[in-house]
This record gives C-alpha cells, structure tokens and sequence, in this order.
C-alpha cells in the first residue's frame, strides 16, 4: 500500500472526523501518547532481552498507531502524506549527505574562475595603530588589505579569511574571494549582479560573522563534529536565492567545520600556510615554519 491509498483509508476509521480544536487534540496528544508507547515498548525488550519474544510485533504495531495519527493529522489539515515524506526525505538528505563538488564556474573563461588549487600564507603584523593584523599572501603575492580583528579587545577576527577560503573549497562559493583576485564573472552581466555582486559579498561576509561568532561561543568548534540544525537554517537563510543554496547542509557543516579546524591552527601557530585543493576537497595547513 502506498501513502496516498493508506491516507485515504485511514479516514472510514476516524471516530473524531472533525476539524474542531477540540478534535485535532485528540489526534494530537494520541500522536504523543502512541510514541511514548513505541519508546515503552522498546524499553521493555532492552529489559527483558531475549525473553521478550514479541517485541518486533509490538513494535509494528506501536509504529502502525503512530502512523495512523499522523495520516488522520494531515487529512485534517488538508496535507499530502506523500509529498510530507518526499519534503522529509529531501530534508534529511540535504542535512547529512554531501552534495556534488563540481565548480560552479566551470562554463566561464579560466580567468572568471576560482582558482581550484593553490596556496594561502597568513603573516602576522602589527598595524601603524599598534593593533595585531594579517596579511595574506595567495601563490605569493598580496590578497587584499591587511586585517585586524576590528574591535576594541582582540578575538582573532583577522584571520577569517580562512572562512572565505573554506566556502570557495568545500562549498565552490565565495563572491568575497571572487571580488579580492578580480575573478567576477563580468562575461555574463546578470550573474556578475546577482551572484558576484556587493548583496552576494554581504551575504557571505555576514555567514563568516554569524559562524564566527557561533564557534566563539563554543571553543573554536574544537571536538565538534555536528553543528546545530539552528546554524544551518541560519546559513541556508542568508544565502536563499544564490547559487550556493544547491548545496546541501551537510556541504554547509563541512566548509563551516573545516574552517574552524585550520581557524584554530592559524590561531596557536599565529599564523601559517594553508594549501587548498578544492578537487579533493580539502585545506592542509602547515605552520610558518615551513613557507617555502
């Protein structure tokens, strides 16, 4: 049986068939009350282990009940079941599978391209104002303007262009890299507005700021593994609409991730070298000891 026949069944079996509030509380506290008894029941058999024979069809039937009040729920609320689990399973793909890693730019000049591999040295400076700053060297030469963390008290802002580095290797997305080597995809007008343009940079200066400030709060993300679904409803939220809303969730903890593992060497060695291979992906960090 399929969803939508299941659906359509379950409603000859409603007693409480109206849409009243008192009617859908009915439906709703059985909906919890039948998975409390999925979790009893399968507290039963880690008690009872072996002994408890039945515990499967226990369970199928526990299960069944579950599905029967979310069927009834949705034919109330006028919902598909099917295309509730399609959204479902769309959802929790995007949250833990990786997406493709193909460049976003593969069709534009060499020249409008970001760069796939290559080399990133953060040296550490002091400002002609006596604050810490950065500068950046890319395969050598200078990227952009040296940073300080741009604050009273010092928290290690400058080195977020790693942030920036991690979105164009794991997620093949950084207007901001694009605007810093000159790398805007100026053939094509309309994505050179929309996609190259300043709301796209601001987007993405402001995913840095909210997942800087998210790992501040939580040692730098050392020992993290998972990130709250919080962060990235908030990252796929800020970027809605670009290019890089095709990556998955998982695609997002990643580049997050790996940029707060290198954020964090940059951060004990004062600085260091970080090669990039956005094929394989990955970002490797070596300390200043060994530029060569």
């Amino acid at each position: 049986m399929d969803f939508p026949d299941y659906q359509r069944a379950v409603r000859g079996t409603d007693q409480t068939d109206g849409r009243e509030l008192s009617d859908m509380a009915v439906h709703l506290l059985g909906l919890a009350g039948e998975a409390g008894s999925v979790a009893t029941a399968y507290k039963k058999h880690l008690r009872d282990g072996d002994a408890d024979a039945t515990y499967k069809l226990r369970l199928r039937e526990e299960l069944g009940d579950v599905l029967w009040y979310v069927a009834t729920l949705a034919n109330k609320l006028d919902l598909n079941l099917d295309e509730i689990a399609v959204a479902n399973l769309d959802k929790t793909r995007s949250r833990w599978l990786p997406g493709s890693h193909e460049a976003m730019d593969s069709t534009f000049p060499e020249a409008e391209r970001l760069p796939r591999q290559g080399t990133y040295e953060f040296i550490p400076d002091t400002s002609s104002t006596g604050y810490p700053q950065v500068r950046i060297l890319f395969d050598g030469k200078p990227l952009g303007d040296p940073l300080t963390d741009n604050r009273a008290t010092e928290d290690g802002y400058r080195f977020h262009d790693i942030f920036h580095l991690a979105y164009a290797t794991f997620l093949g997305w950084s207007p901001v890299t694009r605007s810093l080597l000159q790398r805007k995809r100026k053939s094509d007008p309309a994505i050179d507005e929309s996609e190259d343009g300043g709301r796209a940079i601001v987007a993405e200066e402001g995913l840095s700021v909210f997942a800087f400030a998210y790992g501040a709060q939580h040692n730098n993300l050392e020992g993290v593994t998972r990130l709250d679904q919080q962060l990235l409803d908030g990252a796929a939220l800020m970027t809605n609409g670009l290019e890089v809303s095709t990556r998955t969730h998982a695609d997002f903890e990643t580049a997050i991730l790996e940029g707060h593992r290198v954020y964090r060497q940059l951060q004990e060695h004062g600085g260091g070298i970080v090669d990039f291979d956005a094929d394989a992906p990955s970002l490797t960090f070596r300390p200043p000891s060994a530029a060569r």
